[in-house]
């Protein structure tokens, strides 16, 4: 089995180079993805879909994370934090939350919940 934390570090340094492919290689074909900024998303398409709209808005995102908890065998938390800049109005996004996911018997994440704090 993998390690969560390991699972979720290097899928954050996926997301931070927004590397689309590696990002597409985590997730399970019907994962879901649950976040107040995006709602509810079901399907590794959705979930992929929503990340490209995301850095096509916000496409100097820097994200830090301040910590990594393991949960369980499979699933681990992040506390985050994160600043980019939206390219059609110019404003500063400033968030800092929570993340979850779980992992399935494969190693792949089939849930992402994320809290903003």
């Amino acid at each position: 089995m993998s390690d969560p934390v390991d699972v979720l570090r290097r899928f954050h340094d996926a997301v931070n180079e927004q590397d689309y492919a590696v990002i597409e290689d985590f997730f399970a074909d019907d994962a879901t993805y649950g976040s107040q900024k995006v709602g509810a998303l079901e399907g590794k398409a959705a979930i992929m879909a929503a990340f490209h709209k995301y850095f096509d808005e916000y496409p100097d995102q820097v994200a830090h994370d301040d910590s990594f908890t393991k949960l369980s065998e499979t699933s681990a938390k992040s506390s985050w934090h994160l600043e980019a800049t939206s390219a059609t109005t110019g404003e500063k996004l400033i968030r800092k939350g929570e993340e979850t996911i779980f992992l399935n018997a494969e190693g792949k994440i089939e849930r992402v919940d994320v809290r903003d704090i």
